[in-house]
């Protein structure tokens, strides 16, 4: 087999299994923490690690795959119990609501992407992985948490149960997440690395 017929092997595989960690972690209580008033994400680390591997335009895929995921979760659709603070924002504004869950998600891929390239130089690097997938995290709990409170804003909504969802949730639990994306980002990406090579 040619080395590029074993790269597209290789791209469609991965592609199709990270899609399908996305959409099982999404849709079911393994990866979406649910606290109540707000949910806790792992899926940071999938499209982050799929974005490094397999570049740009499959992260932007996973991306998308995880904004889905969230609307699911935001809509009752899923696994995983809609947040007290997403399903009232739902309730006043599926529209704003959708934008929540879309467009974070689809700023991780970018910030990662952007994040590991300026880092590692067009090389392999797992410390620039790390530093990629914790910018990603960062990115998704600020947009996500910023978007809410914007909305819950502009449709009338109490935004002070946001303003106390950030500060505990989106300090604590989002400092978590970035933490987790980091620590597993890097080693992931190492030995995925080694199965291309």
């Amino acid at each position: 087999m040619s080395g590029t017929a074993l790269s597209k092997t290789f791209r469609l595989t991965f592609t199709a299994l990270f899609i399908a960690l996305v959409l099982f972690l999404g849709l079911t209580p393994f990866g979406l923490i649910p606290l109540g008033f707000i949910n806790v994400t792992l899926l940071c680390v999938p499209v982050a690690v799929g974005c490094v591997l397999l570049g740009l335009k499959t992260g932007l895929c996973l991306g998308l795959c995880f904004g889905l995921v969230s609307l699911l979760s935001a809509l009752g659709l899923s696994g995983v119990p809609a947040s007290a603070l997403a399903g009232a924002l739902v309730a006043r504004s599926p529209l704003l609501a959708a934008l929540m869950c879309f467009v974070p998600r689809l700023l991780v891929p970018l910030a990662v992407w952007g994040v590991y390239q300026a880092m590692s130089r067009g090389g392999r690097s797992a410390k620039a992985a790390a530093v990629a997938a914790v910018t990603g995290s960062v990115v998704n709990t600020v947009g996500y948490l910023g978007l809410m409170l914007l909305f819950y804003g502009i449709t009338g909504l109490d935004s002070q149960a946001v303003l106390a969802a950030i500060g505990g949730t989106g300090l604590i639990a989002g400092g978590a997440e970035a933490v987790v994306a980091g620590v597993l980002s890097a080693p992931i990406l190492s030995a995925l690395w080694k199965i291309r090579a």
